[in-house]
């Protein structure tokens, strides 16, 4: 049986700003407890310190049992790392440590060939199978042929940077889900699966009787799984943790709530303070005519002072406020009209036209070809006029294609890209990006920057170089672009992967009113409860259209 506990954690930024302000959470056996909260409030913090990568500078943690641990970057390996790496970078660490002295041991060996040195491999080669090296191989021999289709010996010495981001979290999920470990804790799982990835995340936490800590954006998996949300707010004086007792399915009903006692507590504790004050004021001008009224004036001081000291109730938390605003504008009746496309390698012909107004959701496993599409339009589709080149600095990469893609009259694309990659604004803040432009929108002064920051919640930001935001932070300001350079047709893929919940939400409103088509790439179950077509991409190279969701379309692992 295994628990986390962490007790009355503080933590303070280098500028001595305090971030997280008494947090106390317990997650145990068998509890799957969500980590909310909007970005930048402390969420990977708070993770950081429970499994011991970073020390609070108040309170304390203690973990029951073995643990296990997701980091937000896998689902983004790059490096030459393999196969083994990665299963061994989540395995217990008695283990990682035999396998590294097996390695250092063996490379020895074959430097020296000396009799020691040999010697000191097998040692070293005994030590990792008596404290069951080879079970864990076995172990990862059923996840990489669940999760890449072949053996463990096969795959072992694959550079992960082969592996698509799915496929990374799938590796490392089906491993932590599967060993010993007692308590895990879970940054952003469900970032880079596909719907029937996230199903199967899904099936495997509700039979789980691990306990579970997980941050998670996703609202559809939030309430499959979740049996208790624990939400950092903010606060002028540190941030704190929240925890409703039950699901996602009444989270919002129980925050209301709750915000309604906070504030109905606060409206009552200043009424009786200004009855207190006004009954001070009151016993002393009685005392100053009346000395038999001094015990009285007394009397009254001591209970406004034991009344302050008290303290107030807890302080509202602060609000979230991110407010996008997309506008768009009128084109053509037909939008995008497709005849006979095909995607070289991905996917059969298909025709079809998008039209003024259109919500379209291009769903499919990954690999597909969806994003290679999106990106086709945000080119400008086979052979683009001028005014069909997309706003924004980032020119799409050519897509190899036959058949043909035109976009109507006075369409203008504006592309969110899923990886935020904007080599060009390197180095740059986010006020030199606002005050600069660009072809197709105008420079702002530093007071309408600051403006508009704010209003997408990242005024705090203003002086941040872009590569140093959260993914959050990164994909709320290519939306406020968008919104800036005034595109009449979205081009959306993943949009809400990154975004905190009230931002999806503020992002979700902005698309309801924006006048124009919107095409967006989405596994989001909940997102795409909000269109109105959906283009099927298929296992089989089909693509289909469909007027409600289709997820069960398989795995396809052709795009790498």
């Amino acid at each position: 049986m295994g628990h986390l506990q962490i007790s009355d954690v503080s933590f303070s930024l280098d500028d001595g700003r305090m971030l997280l302000r008494d947090v106390t959470l317990k997650v145990g056996e068998g509890d799957v407890i969500a980590l909310v909260g909007p970005n930048g409030t402390g969420k990977t913090t708070l993770t950081r310190i429970a499994r011991s990568d970073l020390a609070p500078h108040e309170g304390t943690v203690a973990v029951t049992g073995n643990l296990g641990v997701m980091t937000q970057f896998i689902g983004s390996v790059r490096d030459e790392s393999t196969v083994a790496d990665l299963l061994l970078s989540v395995a217990p660490p008695k283990l990682r440590a035999l396998a590294e002295r097996a390695t250092a041991s063996e490379a020895r060996m074959y430097e020296t060939g000396t009799e020691k040195d040999q010697m000191a491999y097998a040692d070293a080669v005994i030590a990792w199978g008596d404290a069951g090296g080879y079970e864990l191989e076995t172990l990862w021999d059923v996840c990489t042929v669940s999760a890449m289709g072949i053996p463990f010996d096969k795959a072992r010495d694959r550079e992960v940077s082969t592996l698509s981001g799915g496929e990374q979290k799938r590796l490392v999920l089906e491993a932590l889900l599967r060993d010993d470990h007692d308590v895990l804790i879970l940054d952003e799982p469900d970032n880079y699966l596909d719907v029937p990835g996230k199903l199967w995340l899904e099936e495997q936490l509700v039979a789980s009787r691990k306990a579970i800590l997980l941050v998670s954006h996703d609202r559809e998996l939030l309430n499959r799984a979740a049996t208790k949300v624990a939400t950092l707010e903010r606060n002028s004086h540190g941030n704190t943790l929240w925890i409703h007792p039950s699901g996602w399915s009444t989270y919002r009903e129980g925050r209301e709530a709750r915000i309604a006692r906070m504030e109905e507590d606060l409206r009552r504790w200043d009424e009786e303070h200004a009855r207190i004050k006004d009954l001070v004021r009151t016993m002393q001008a009685r005392a100053a005519s009346s000395p038999d009224m001094a015990n009285r004036y007394a009397a009254a001081k001591t209970k406004l002072r034991k009344f302050e000291e008290a303290g107030k109730p807890e302080p509202i938390p602060l609000p979230q406020s991110v407010n996008m605003k997309l506008r768009g504008g009128r084109t053509a009746k037909r939008a995008v009209v497709i005849e006979e496309l095909e995607l070289t390698g991905l996917m059969k012909p298909f025709s079809t036209e998008i039209w003024y107004g259109d919500r379209v959701a291009l769903l499919g496993a990954n690999g597909s070809g969806k994003s290679h599409f999106l990106r086709l339009l945000a080119a400008g589709g086979s052979d683009p006029d001028l005014e069909h080149q997309p706003v924004g600095d980032v020119a799409p990469k050519p897509v190899a294609h036959t058949g043909h893609v035109a976009l109507g009259p006075r369409v203008r694309s504006g592309w969110f890209a899923q990886t935020h990659s904007h080599p060009e604004w390197q180095g740059k803040t986010l006020l030199d990006l606002l005050h600069r432009g660009d072809a197709h929108r105008k420079g702002l002064d530093r007071s309408a920057a600051e403006s508009v920051l704010d209003r997408y919640g990242l005024g705090a930001s203003s002086e941040q170089k872009f590569e140093s935001l959260s993914g959050g932070q990164q994909a709320r300001f290519q939306v406020l672009l968008l919104e800036l350079a005034g595109a009449t047709m979205l081009l959306l893929d993943e949009p809400t992967d990154n975004l905190d919940l009230e931002s999806a939400e503020s992002l979700e409103s902005a698309l309801m009113s924006f006048e124009g088509a919107v095409i967006a790439v989405t596994h989001d179950r909940w997102f795409a409860a909000n269109f109105e077509r959906f283009l099927v991409f298929g296992e089989d190279g089909n693509v289909t259209e469909s007027s409600e969701p289709v997820w069960d379309v398989g795995r396809v692992d052709r795009e790498r």
